[in-house]
């Protein structure tokens, strides 16, 4: 099996076990109801989703800033523990977004992919949409730090 075919098969947590362990370690994540949600996740790279609410939305009605920071974070941390498994004490280093458009209220959707995988860094991407519309809303990369196992 080539290199490559090694890193497309191989995954260590499914979308539903990252979800229980999301519960298990952040129950404030979705506390009230849920609103975020795995919608995919494989090879390096997954699709999420936040079902915007009063409680992320800006006055004019608008999902906030800090909302798509968060769904940017969210994305990160959930495409990480797809390939690393339960690593809890992954962080955060650094998160850059560019906000591109307003986004309409409701459902806004995130594509992340692995840009690189090193021992103890990790570089990812994030495009941000609202559901229903093409125009990225928000583009964002972010870097984490991976305990030593």
């Amino acid at each position: 099996m080539t290199e490559q075919a090694a890193q497309e098969t191989a995954q260590a947590m499914t979308a539903e076990e990252i979800t229980i362990l999301l519960d298990d370690i952040f129950p404030q994540l979705n506390q009230g109801r849920r609103c975020y949600f795995i919608d995919w996740v494989k090879n390096r790279e997954a699709v999420l989703r936040l079902k915007a609410d009063e409680r992320h939305l800006r006055p004019g009605g608008t999902v906030s800033g800090p909302t798509m920071m968060g769904l940017a974070d969210f994305a990160a941390y959930v495409v990480i523990l797809a390939e690393l498994g339960p690593v809890a004490l992954a962080v955060t280093t650094s998160l850059n977004i560019n906000f591109l458009m307003k986004p309409a209220p409701g459902d806004m959707l995130a594509h992340v992919r692995t840009l690189k995988m090193g021992k103890r860094l990790v570089v990812v991407e994030v495009d941000m949409w609202s559901e229903g519309q093409e125009d990225l809303v928000a583009h964002a990369t972010a870097t984490y730090s991976i305990p030593p196992r």
